[in-house]
């Protein structure tokens, strides 16, 4: 499989998996599974963090990789919160 056929794959799997995790992680947080929701909202910020970096690079968009940055941050704080302490 060439680089740019991989890079297609690849650009279709964040496409779907982040609206998919992240709503996901949404859904189990609102029927009070936060100790759930917040590790697969922590799961879907591997796709936001690349799509937010691509905008970032692409058109200037730093303000949304930022905010994904400290999503990202507080999500795994609730990970620490609810499994480890």
């Amino acid at each position: 499989m060439s680089s740019e056929r991989l890079l297609l794959v690849w650009e279709r799997v964040v496409q779907i998996s982040l609206p998919t995790f992240t709503l996901a992680g949404f859904l189990l947080i609102s029927m009070e599974l936060s100790h759930w929701g917040v590790i697969v909202s922590l799961f879907s910020q591997i796709f936001w963090l690349y799509s937010s970096y691509k905008a970032w690079k692409s058109a200037d968009q730093i303000g949304i990789f930022i905010n994904t940055i400290l999503a990202t941050m507080i999500f795994t704080f609730g990970v620490i919160n609810y499994w480890l302490l």
